[in-house]
């Protein structure tokens, strides 16, 4: 299994944010308003990766006493760590993509304006979610593992 690759995530990104673009074209009118604080569930998953990367990466190295890592543990939590960057960056490119289509029209339209708000935390919410999953990804390295090639 390979690293999370950064080009992943950006294609990832990119391709939710040009989606949400066209939606957000196309249907805008008819959507309800976002919650301001809809993207705070996504903080709950990034904080879950960090403690669990904390815990796991003592253990990897040896620094903390108890049982080793099982190796399907270690599975378990490489799947959480790549599912949580690649969510994290399709929900960015969303927020993005959202934000993209409501900023220009925050003067004109009051719902725009409240969704800038909720485009931006989203946002923001959404980065910690990509952070905290290449966190635990990179917790769950072991200490004589060997660099991978570059291959670009």
């Amino acid at each position: 299994m390979r690293f999370t690759r950064p080009r992943d995530l950006v294609i990832a990104g990119l391709l939710a944010a040009v989606v949400l673009y066209l939606i957000m074209q196309s249907a805008y009118g008819s959507l309800p308003p976002l919650p301001t604080l809809a993207g705070v569930t996504l903080v709950v998953i990034a904080i879950v990766d960090v403690v669990l990367g904390f815990s796991l990466r003592s253990r990897i190295r040896g620094t903390k006493p108890g049982k080793p890592v099982q190796a399907l543990t270690a599975a378990r939590a490489v799947a959480l760590a790549k599912a949580s960057s690649v969510l994290g960056a399709i929900m960015l490119g969303a927020w993005i993509g959202v934000l993209v289509y409501v900023f220009p029209k925050r003067g004109e339209i009051v719902a725009a304006s409240n969704d800038t708000s909720s485009a931006v935390i989203g946002a923001v919410c959404s980065a910690a979610l990509i952070a905290a999953g290449l966190w635990l990804e990179h917790c769950l390295k072991t200490p004589d593992e060997p660099k991978e090639p570059d291959d670009r």
